[in-house]
């Protein structure tokens, strides 16, 4: 049996998982978000550690996606790069400062970098495909992402820029991606608040920013998918 199910696996999941990198990708953030509240609470030192490990993997799905596209280049590697070894320096020491602020910077320009990347590996095509489909969401994930890591390095730099229902001056990683989601969604139910200058001014460009992808990316895809209607109505001289 098991021959017969490896055997599956390398003749149709894998070319697919191939052809479609940036589903492995849109699966794999999705993922980490019902895996990060495990990850808050089983401990310090071990949630911490686990996080280090998801974000590597995550980075590396990030890498696979952006590798589709033509502005993969030693730019992306020398943003990878300090990426990885930060990652493991937090698991390693526990996101003490200022490693873990360095760790949010080259991941806030990584994750910006491969945004920007998948925008114009969508944009770049005059038909739609499958993973281009993917894509749509696993680059409204990565910008989710962005801004979350934004919203960690403001709150060291400016402490108190987000206030919350729960005590404290510092909010949790998981705290700020919820905001950044319902920010870039603009369902607005967020119970996190930005009160500081800075964090508004970012909030405010996040809001903007989903707002333009949104009716970016719907534009063109029903730009291409009438550009596609026509060619096969246009009948045969």
């Amino acid at each position: 049996m098991e021959p017969v199910v490896e055997s599956v696996v390398r003749q149709k999941w894998w070319p697919a998982l191939r052809r479609n990198p940036n589903a492995s990708l849109l699966a794999i953030q999705l993922l980490s978000i019902l895996i990060y509240p495990f990850l808050e609470g089983s401990g310090s030192h071990f949630g911490r550690s686990m996080f280090s490990l998801l974000g590597l993997l995550v980075l590396v799905m990030a890498i696979r996606a952006v590798n589709a596209t033509p502005m993969f280049t030693w730019v992306g590697f020398l943003l990878l790069a300090p990426c990885v070894v930060l990652t493991v320096v937090d698991g390693v020491l526990g996101w003490v400062q200022p490693w873990h602020v360095w760790s949010d910077v080259f991941h806030m320009l990584f994750y910006a970098y491969t945004t920007i990347s998948l925008i114009v590996y969508m944009f770049r095509d005059t038909h739609v495909t499958s993973d281009e489909l993917f894509a749509v969401g696993a680059c409204f994930t990565v910008a989710v992402w962005t801004f979350a890591y934004a919203f960690s390095i403001i709150q060291y730099l400016v402490p108190g820029s987000f206030v919350a229902a729960s005590p404290g001056e510092t909010r949790g990683w998981f705290e700020l991606l919820f905001l950044s989601c319902t920010t870039m969604t603009s369902t607005g139910l967020s119970d996190v608040v930005p009160v500081r200058p800075h964090a508004r001014a970012v909030v405010m460009v996040e809001q903007i920013a989903g707002m333009l992808y949104i009716a970016m990316v719907v534009a063109r895809l029903v730009a291409m998918g009438l550009r596609r209607h026509e060619s096969f109505g246009t009948p045969a001289h």
